[in-house]
């Protein structure tokens, strides 16, 4: 993740381009652009735009184009990934997400300082950190060391446990992935199947995409002749929340090469599996 810090020159400069007349700001960093200006008003009613201090994935601009009224941000990214920080916020990005988990725990009628939540914010960013670690992993490397063996039957690493969270509603979903791989003219050990499971895990998923993930990346480095990958997991997504449904599964696959192509050898790897 990129991170970019504008100073209070850059701001000034990028102020410049600001709509004239009375300006409303976004809560919370929009107030502050509006404020700069000296013609922040209270109501969108009375202003004659609305001001932002980000532009990241374009919802609110959506959600304020109900109102008619034009619509500017002091910084609009190019890269979603790239993380942003004005000279009016912390620079220790760990009490920026403090600072978030805090407002969280008021929004729902929380006491952030009651005994059992005043470490809550450490804890969480801990664990989210802890359970996105896959986006500092890189695939090639993982699956780097492969011994040169002559083997030409199915190698299958059954039940690897994984826990991702839903990319929607950042919720876990928990289950296990069987994984199965032709060899070419190398194989890889087989932690490094399972170390693979888990930094694709690891991301903010989806399952079916998860599970293309992992053969896709298999196939690749591998150079096989074949991969074959079943994933089955609960979503708490589904079970916590919404239509409340505990118990169910979700099952997904994909195959590649020779398991897409010989109905026989998909069967026997679901048969193993």
């Amino acid at each position: 993740m990129g991170m970019k810090r504008l100073s209070w020159g850059d701001v000034y400069d990028r102020l410049r381009g600001a709509p004239p007349g009375k300006l409303f700001g976004v809560p919370r960093g929009g107030a502050v652009v509006a404020g700069l200006t000296g013609r922040a008003v209270d109501s969108i009613e009375d202003a004659d735009a609305i001001v932002d201090d980000i532009v990241d994935s374009g919802a609110t601009r959506e959600r304020y184009a109900t109102h008619g009224k034009p619509f500017w941000a002091l910084y609009e990214k190019s890269d979603r990934s790239e993380w942003v920080v004005f000279p009016w916020e912390e620079r220790d990005l760990s009490s920026d997400l403090r600072d978030t988990v805090i407002r969280q725990l008021e929004a729902i009628g929380e006491d952030p300082n009651r005994d059992g939540l005043r470490d809550t914010p450490k804890r969480v960013i801990k664990s989210l950190m802890e359970m996105t670690a896959g986006y500092g992993e890189e695939p090639a490397s993982i699956l780097s060391t492969t011994f040169d063996v002559e083997y030409d039957e199915v190698v299958i690493l059954r039940n690897i446990p994984f826990t991702s969270l839903c990319e929607h509603h950042m919720l876990p979903f928990t289950g296990t992935a069987t994984v199965g791989y032709l060899p070419g003219r190398r194989v890889v050990g087989l932690s490094k199947l399972a170390r693979l499971v888990h930094c694709h895990a690891r991301r903010l998923q989806v399952q079916e995409r998860m599970t293309q993930d992992i053969a896709r990346d298999i196939d690749r480095h591998l150079f096989t002749r074949g991969v074959a990958v079943v994933v089955t997991a609960g979503h708490s997504c589904m079970s916590c929340r919404g239509i409340g449904v505990s118990g169910s599964e979700m099952v997904t696959s994909a195959m590649l090469g020779r398991f897409r192509e010989d109905q026989s050898l998909r069967a026997e790897f679901m048969g193993l599996r």
